[in-house]
């Protein structure tokens, strides 16, 4: 009974994630579009009239595109690649015991329902199984530790542009931002599976 009060509790939830994810869509998708389109017209506005500031502008415009494309080929590679199947069960995906007492400190329970969900259907009990979600929770992982690592290839554009600033501020933001989402995923996972033992 416990098992299928937890699953009623989180459809709850769940649907309130899937009307976020509707959402977050096409604010992401039109995000990337318009940093992309003002990349373009700084660059061309610095190569025609080499104004002060259009440098700066494309740059700036230019390495935010390129963590949102990135995060959008990745998120294309990976789901293809692993399509939900990736075995929960493996080391790499369980929770050390390091990391608990860390997640603890940092309070996760209280903020990771507050990280947007961009397929919330895969997280959804209604929809899917213990062990589909705890698979879906490793793609997730997966995804956003490729960025982590990825967020920092900027940097080396400072070599050629300059603006070390602008590359190095951006590259630990991305990566700050996307370490959250491994973060919650690890905790997550690590309660589903201790579900899926009890049911």
């Amino acid at each position: 009974m416990k098992a299928y009060a937890k699953r009623d509790k989180k459809a709850g939830s769940a649907s309130g994630r899937a009307q976020n994810g509707r959402l977050l869509k096409p604010l992401l998708i039109t995000v990337t579009v318009v940093l992309t389109l003002l990349t373009a017209v700084f660059s061309v506005l610095y190569a025609v009239t080499g104004a002060d500031g259009t440098e700066t502008c494309a740059i700036s415009f230019g390495t935010t595109a390129y963590h949102f494309c990135m995060r959008f080929a990745v998120a294309g590679i990976v789901s293809a690649a692993m399509q939900n199947r990736a075995d929960y069960r493996a080391e790499r995906y369980r929770l050390r015991a390091w990391e608990k007492k860390l997640y603890n400190r940092l309070r996760v329970k209280r903020w990771k329902n507050l990280l947007p969900t961009y397929r919330p259907e895969f997280f959804d009990p209604r929809l899917h199984s213990w062990e589909e979600i705890a698979r879906a929770t490793c793609q997730a992982e997966t995804v956003h530790a490729i960025i982590v690592a990825l967020s920092f290839l900027p940097i080396v554009c400072i070599v050629w542009f300059g603006e070390p600033v602008v590359f190095i501020v951006t590259s630990v933001l991305s990566a700050a931002l996307d370490l959250l989402f491994v973060i919650a995923q690890r905790y997550n996972r690590a309660r589903i599976v201790k579900l899926i033992r009890r049911t």
